[in-house]
This record gives structure tokens, C-alpha cells and sequence, in this order.
């Protein structure tokens, strides 16, 4: 299963590199400089000009629903008798999508814990 999230955490920041944009979640060198942050603002960096976490979600999650749908068609294809969709195109297609969702249900599940260990720590 860590394949699977390494697999789609891997293209999610290949979608973000060829966006243009640097990586917001991880600053080069492990280090947040002193300059990259806004005095007009609190969490506005400087400079980055990348989708933010909420939009590399969002196409992650249209990704997945893109293999589903594609599956789904394969699927229905083979029924239908179509020569273009062999058996093995309709299973690969399938397991990439199941792999997919799983990988997904997993992120959800991690930050759904994540927010709840923030929202327990005392003040």
C-alpha cells in the first residue's frame, strides 16, 4: 500500500514540477529562509507561483476519477464485444483504478488523522 501512496505522492509533484512551480511543502534544503516570508501576510511565500495544495488535491482526485471512468469504459467495452478491449487492457485498467482509490481513501484517512491530532493538542 506505501507503494501505491510513493506512487501518486510521486505524481502529484511531477504534475506540480511541470506546472512551473516549486514544491510549496518543502522548502529547498529542509530550511525556511528568512526572506520567503510575506510581512503582508500570514502563510504567503514569496516567489512561489506553483498550484496550491488545494488545487494539486483536486486534480489528484480528478486523476483517479479519470481511471475510474476510463475502467469503467474498458469494461463495458469488453462486454459489448469491442476487439480494441482485451481482457488484459480491461484488468490493468481496473486494478489501476482500484489501486488508485486506495491510494486516495488512504491520503483522506491520514490527513483526517492529522487534523484531529492538531485539533488535540492543548493550547
Amino acid at each position: 500500500m506505501t507503494d501505491a501512496i510513493s506512487s501518486i505522492l510521486s505524481q502529484i509533484r511531477a504534475h506540480q514540477m511541470h506546472a512551473g512551480g516549486r514544491l510549496g511543502d518543502a522548502p529547498a534544503g529542509n530550511a525556511i529562509s528568512p526572506g520567503a516570508i510575506n510581512p503582508g501576510g500570514i502563510g504567503q511565500a514569496e516567489g512561489i507561483k506553483g498550484p496550491g495544495f488545494s488545487e494539486t488535491l483536486n486534480n489528484a482526485l480528478d486523476n483517479v476519477s479519470r481511471a475510474q471512468n476510463h475502467a469503467g469504459q474498458m469494461q463495458q467495452a469488453f462486454e459489448m464485444g469491442d476487439p480494441r478491449a482485451d481482457l488484459a487492457r480491461v484488468m490493468v485498467a481496473m486494478q489501476q483504478s482500484s489501486v488508485a482509490f486506495k491510494a486516495t481513501a488512504e491520503v483522506r484517512n491520514r490527513l483526517v488523522q492529522a487534523y484531529q491530532d492538531v485539533m488535540n493538542m492543548p493550547i
